[in-house]
């Protein structure tokens, strides 16, 4: 039974961080570029979250506002890289530096508990459900909205053409597309989908801390190297369901 519990628990944490894993994907595969702002946005989404949830604010409106604060983080992160001419590496460094003095401001201190605060997770658990189940299922609709959303999106024109400029970007180029409009929407994108996961996983551990992003891009690449591995000639959407499989294998070898 201790096991049962120890997978199940594994498995609601590997949902809620599959978000993060997902928009890792993004940059990592489909712009075809390294984003390290990773580490410092998803703490910026569990700050913003905390914040806001502290301030009164609706679970729901809070976590959004997540998603928001990272694509703020991932527009710094694009316009260093396509107006400043510095290079993507180089650009997610120096956001990634930025963004810890930043997430210390939003958070005023280095740790915010969320003890008493109505979060996203409290409904059910008051309903007696028990906390890995609230954890997964929370995670499990967070990820089927955010795959959903992205396989509508990638499949537009202008998703298409954010998925050709990681392909070929001199052909996207010679077609009229501006490529540092879409490697910008791109990391906006990107970063929205990692803070939207750390304001969910801050909300399910009861805190948000300061260092809660540190190796989250190891975790991003880790899921997405075990999902293709295990759907490697899948379609589109079986790639995006692979990195989700692949967060909650890796955080269930994580906790064994």
């Amino acid at each position: 039974m201790d096991i049962l519990q120890l997978i199940g628990s594994a498995t609601a944490q590997g949902l809620l961080w599959a978000v993060m894993a997902l928009g890792v994907y993004i940059t990592y595969r489909l712009l075809g570029i390294s984003d390290l702002t990773v580490d410092g946005s998803f703490t910026t989404g569990g700050a913003v979250a905390a914040v806001c949830l502290l301030g009164g604010m609706h679970p729901l409106a809070a976590t959004l506002a997540a998603a928001v604060a990272g694509a703020a983080a991932g527009l710094i992160t694009g316009f260093l890289s396509t107006r400043m001419h510095i290079p993507v590496l180089l650009s997610s460094i120096l956001t990634q530096i930025a963004l810890y003095t930043i997430n210390l401001r939003i958070m005023a201190k280095p740790n915010l508990a969320l003890i008493r605060v109505t979060t996203i997770f409290t409904v059910p658990e008051a309903w007696g459900w028990p906390p890995a189940a609230v954890s997964s299922l929370v995670g499990l609709t967070a990820v089927g909205v955010v795959i959903g959303f992205m396989y509508w999106f990638f499949g537009t024109q202008i998703g298409t053409a954010v998925r050709a400029t990681g392909d070929n970007p001199a052909m996207i180029r010679a077609l009229g597309v501006n490529t540092r409009n879409t490697t910008l929407l791109g990391l906006m994108l990107a970063n929205a989908l990692v803070s939207l996961s750390g304001g969910l996983v801050a909300q399910q551990q009861g805190f948000a801390d300061i260092g809660m992003g540190t190796g989250a891009i190891v975790i991003g690449l880790a899921a997405i190297i075990i999902g293709e591995v295990l759907f490697s000639k899948r379609n589109f959407l079986a790639r995006f369901i692979g990195v989700a499989v692949g967060s909650v294998i890796y955080r269930i070898i994580i906790t064994f």
